[in-house]
């Protein structure tokens, strides 16, 4: 569990979070939704320790992050996993190299036990025979796919995912909400999942933090989201929805174009 209190987060006369407080479960998909421009990724880097906040605290499983010395700190950290925007491969390493980054950095683990945990890792999240492949050579459901082995390589307790469909078809873009959702409950991992994909708020939205212009201006599941009773909210939802539907027309017209 991670428990946002009173999260406030500026930069320089720009006043980005406007207190917000949240918890977010264990064993569930907790989706920060909002649109563009609206602060939910700077909420999710502030989550995960790459902004610090102005004021206000952020505990994990009850423990402030604030508190812990630099050690503490760097413990906590092997227990975060992040699927970046994008995946964040690097281009000059091969598959398995990227997926044993973080073991290289945080474990003292032999090369046989990094190999066996790349193996693993990469047959759980149904890619196998990649291992000297670069990044380059793969698809994007499959750059995905590694960002999210090289994520759970350190078994982690929290995992943070950056619009982690950004980029796919939609087909794709479910087999990538499923496979993160699996794992969440698989590890029973605290997942947080900054994304304005609708269909990953109806897939997989256990439950659901709308931002709006730095604010938590709402929070419930994907069954209430639908049926909310907030402006801001609907114009979100059923915009993004009317635009997946506009697509889809000019597609269909596209593809039986008139004789």
């Amino acid at each position: 569990m991670i428990e946002l209190k009173h999260i406030h987060k500026s930069f320089g006369d720009q006043q980005v979070l406007r207190d917000i407080s949240t918890v977010f479960e264990t064993g569930k998909t907790n989706l920060i939704i909002g649109a563009s421009g609206s602060g939910k990724t700077v909420l999710l880097k502030t989550i995960f320790g790459l902004h610090q906040p102005d004021t206000g605290e952020i505990l994990y499983d009850g423990t402030s992050f604030a508190s812990l010395d630099f050690q503490e700190k760097q413990a906590l950290r092997q227990q975060m996993g992040i699927l970046f925007q994008g995946s964040a491969l690097f281009d000059f390493a091969t598959v398995e190299e990227n997926v044993r980054f973080p073991m290289d950095f945080f474990t003292d683990w032999s090369p046989d036990q990094k190999r066996e945990r790349v193996a693993f890792c990469l047959k759980r999240v149904n890619l196998n025979n990649v291992q000297n492949l670069y990044p380059s050579e793969l698809s994007g459901g499959m750059q995905k796919r590694v960002g999210i082995a090289r994520a759970i390589a350190l078994n982690p307790k929290y995992l943070f995912c950056d619009e982690p469909n950004s980029g796919l078809d939609p087909q794709t873009a479910i087999v990538i909400d499923e496979l993160i959702r699996e794992l969440t409950c698989e590890y029973q991992m605290t997942t947080i999942i900054n994304t304005h994909d609708m269909n990953s708020v109806m897939g997989i939205g256990d439950k659901l933090i709308f931002v709006y212009q730095g604010k938590k201006a709402w929070e419930g599941t994907k069954e209430e989201v639908i049926e909310a009773d907030h402006p801001e909210l609907n114009d979100f939802v059923f915009a993004s929805k009317m635009a997946k539907q506009i697509r889809g027309l000019h597609q269909v017209s596209a593809s039986n174009p008139r004789p």
